[in-house]
Parts: C-alpha cells; structure tokens; sequence
C-alpha cells in the first residue's frame, strides 16, 4: 500500500491511469512545396560536393523523404542538377541585365561589376554551382554561355562608344568578351578571399577597364623585341 501511495505523488512516474500524450500529427507538404524543398536541399548539397560527389540518397536523407520522392519529382540527380542550374543561371542573368540602366558608360560599367560581385556576395552557393563545369545539358546553358550572354549586352553599349569615338566597330565583341571575362573570373577569387570589400573591388575592376578605355590606341602593336 505505501509503495503504491509512493506511485502516485511521484511526479516522474506520471499520474496513475492518465493516457498517453497523443502524437503531434506531421503536416504533409504540398506537391510544389516538396519540389522547393528538394531544390534548396540539392543545392547547398551540388554547392558543398559538386555534381559528381553529391548523390540522391543523401538529397532524400537532407530532406528526410524516401530516394522514389526525389526520382518522382525530377527523374534523378540530373534532372533535379539541370534545374539547379537553370534557375541560377536565369537569376544571375536577370539580376545583370536589369542593372544596366544606361548612363555614361563608366557608370554602366561600375553597375555591371557590382551585380555580378553582389550575386556572388548574395548567393555564393549559386555561384560556386555555375562556375563548376556542368556536366549535364540544361536548357539556359552553361556559365560560359551565360557570359556569353553578358557579353552580347556589354558589346552593344561598346559599339555605340567606339563608333562615337572613330574606333573600329567589329573589335567591340572582342573588347566585352575581355571586360566580362575579367570581372567574372575576379568573382570566383572573391567569393574565396573575400577582401576586399565588393564595393572596393568593383571599384578596382572599373579602375583598371574604364583607365584601360580611355586611353586605347586605335591600331595597337605588341612591343618590338
């Protein structure tokens, strides 16, 4: 008797005859945002590990569903890597080209190069995806195509500047090639170092281009040796 009266006022024992505290029901996700989640999930993962070190078990594990969930959404790892890089692709290319609001061209010059380090800044785990070489097709293309892209934006603004100024017109490809190619390989050493600030580094970017425009010579020679 004394052993049951013990029972019943010991608080670690629970109260005699009480039922069981029920189960908090888990909240089922919606097809879209399932999708959503497996993306986010895949790429911080593709971003960590690359395509080749990444795998769909460990997206399933991450995301806490069963691998037939990733396949029914996007087929396999490919299928969900190609809208990984889709997306970013897409992102970057309509955060580069709305930036370029027109202006004298040094400012457009300088909007360029900032919205390219801020996406980086912003969303390095999209960067680090686009810069490593796709191993699969995707219907936006790759980052060398992105650039390209970039490019053709850039070298309109250029014709219209080296006409204006008595350059030859054909050479600004060649030139908007060089300028985004300088800016978006300094944006894969940033996203490591980091320092110095972005703005500084768009700064020292356009430093280097806008000086380096000024001042071309209208038929450049390489330095007889």
């Amino acid at each position: 008797m004394a052993a049951r009266r013990r029972a019943k006022r010991d608080p670690a024992a629970g109260t005699v005859g009480a039922r069981p505290a029920a189960a908090v029901p888990r909240v089922r996700m919606t097809g879209t945002e399932r999708r959503q989640q497996l993306l986010d999930v895949a790429r911080e993962l593709f971003a960590e590990k690359g395509f080749e070190g990444a795998s769909v078990e460990e997206i399933a594990h991450r995301a806490k569903v069963s691998k037939p969930v990733v396949y029914e959404h996007f087929g396999g790892k490919e299928g969900i890597y190609a809208v990984v890089v889709d997306r970013e692709t897409q992102l970057l290319l309509d955060h580069m080209v709305s930036t370029l609001h027109g202006g004298h061209p040094r400012v457009m010059l300088e909007q360029a190069a900032v919205a390219l380090l801020s996406y980086v800044e912003e969303s390095h785990d999209g960067f680090r995806i686009l810069v490593r070489d796709s191993p699969v097709a995707s219907s936006t293309g790759t980052f060398s195509t992105l650039l390209n892209d970039i490019a053709s934006q850039v070298e309109h603004i250029l014709g219209q500047q080296f006409a204006a100024r008595g350059y030859d017109e054909k050479l600004s490809a060649l030139y908007a090639q060089a300028l985004v190619g300088m800016v978006a390989l300094t944006g894969q050493w940033w996203l490591d170092a980091r320092k110095p600030k972005r703005d500084e580094v768009a700064a020292h970017l356009v430093n280097l281009a806008w000086n380096g425009l000024s001042h071309l010579d209208h038929k450049p020679r390489l330095t007889p040796t």
